[in-house]
């Protein structure tokens, strides 16, 4: 499935609407420093080599994809005030990757006003747990975070869309 015929499934299951960057911006743990987490770290090395900005802090809810009743991943929607961008993440759960199944991901911020993917990244044949999306030049509209993983072989795609940001 293409990442923008994912996409147009995915565009039906966001809900609840909140203004990007609304509210106070979270603490940050110090002790993080450049490890991946669950939670999503702007300074772990793949999001640096995805040049997500360093304020980079979630927004919205946190989405799930599932695979025969099994969640796998989560999804979540980031926001740089300093870089003035949005960016999606996954996070493969362990539990999904001790299966040592070679998947795809496609990770990236709906717009509900282009009905399309911004700032998609697919990676292929893949066993990563980490994944973030280039920047998106989305703050301006309404914009979900976005992410689908895909097992070659298999119908179809697990796809999770965080709820909907204006």
């Amino acid at each position: 499935m293409s990442a923008v015929a994912a996409g147009a499934v995915l565009s039906l299951m966001g809900s609840g609407v909140a203004v990007a960057g609304s509210g106070p911006e979270p603490e940050r743990d110090p002790a993080s420093g450049s490890a991946a987490t669950e939670a999503g770290n702007p300074a772990s090395v793949r999001a640096q080599a995805a040049g997500v900005c360093a304020d980079a802090y979630q927004i919205g809810t946190t989405s799930y994809a599932y695979r025969q009743g099994e969640e796998i991943a989560s999804v979540k929607q980031f926001y740089s005030p300093e870089c003035n961008e949005n960016y999606g993440y996954v996070w493969v759960w362990k539990s999904f990757l001790d299966k040592d199944i070679t998947f795809d991901l496609t990770v990236g911020v709906w717009s509900y006003e282009r009905e399309y993917v911004v700032g998609a990244q697919t990676t292929f044949d893949t066993h990563e747990q980490e994944f973030w999306s280039g920047g998106a030049d989305t703050v301006e509209e309404c914009t979900s975070g976005d992410g689908v993983l895909t097992v070659p072989g298999e119908q179809g795609g697990y796809p999770a869309r965080t709820s909907k940001r204006c």
